[in-house]
């Protein structure tokens, strides 16, 4: 896996986030040597799950008031239903996605995640993978939405599930180390 040394990676989550969604990626950008934060809509903490059965409670990092996209060289977007539909609907997260996007610094994305993404208008013109009900979502939205373990476009790695987990920290963790992208 490549090195990222030093480099921030903002992991934006609230209730509902799928546990192995955030803790494997999490894990894979810390042994790269990257410096995962959990971005939340307030501080606290927030309740992760196992699909739909609670998991552990995770400590946020910085509430998003306090974040700002130029703080981090990457951003992870981790999935669960409820994470997903609550991280869409808060417009200051929204706005946090929008102007990290517009940086070119890789953005990595799964499962539900892709919600954000669609709601923050930096899909149009990419491909992208995500948990297949959101396919028209994702289409209606600008992208090419095509059913892979992992895409990667331009910085933009995205995949569907639990299952392409490997794939997708691989993935990300590569982009983050390459950095910015044009």
């Amino acid at each position: 896996m490549p090195a990222i040394e030093g480099k921030r990676v903002a992991f934006l989550a609230t209730d509902g986030v799928e546990q192995v969604e955030l803790d494997r990626p999490w894990r894979a950008v810390a042994e790269a040597g990257g410096h995962p934060e959990l971005v939340s809509l307030e501080a606290g903490d927030i309740q992760a799950f196992n699909h739909l059965d609670k998991g552990d409670t995770k400590h946020v990092d910085k509430a998003i008031d306090d974040a700002s996209p130029d703080a981090y060289d990457a951003l992870v977007l981790p999935g669960g239903v409820a994470n997903g539909d609550f991280v869409r609907a808060d417009e200051r997260a929204v706005r946090f996605v929008r102007q990290f996007a517009e940086t070119g610094r890789p953005i990595a994305v799964i499962c539900h995640g892709g919600w954000v993404l669609a709601e923050a208008d930096v899909v149009r013109g990419r491909t992208m993978t995500s948990w297949p009900s959101l396919k028209t979502d994702l289409r209606n939205a600008g992208a090419t939405w095509v059913d892979q373990e992992v895409v990667t476009d331009n910085g933009l790695v995205s995949s569907r599930n639990p299952g392409d987990l490997d794939a997708f920290c691989a993935k990300a963790v590569e982009e983050i180390a390459e950095g910015v992208h044009v």
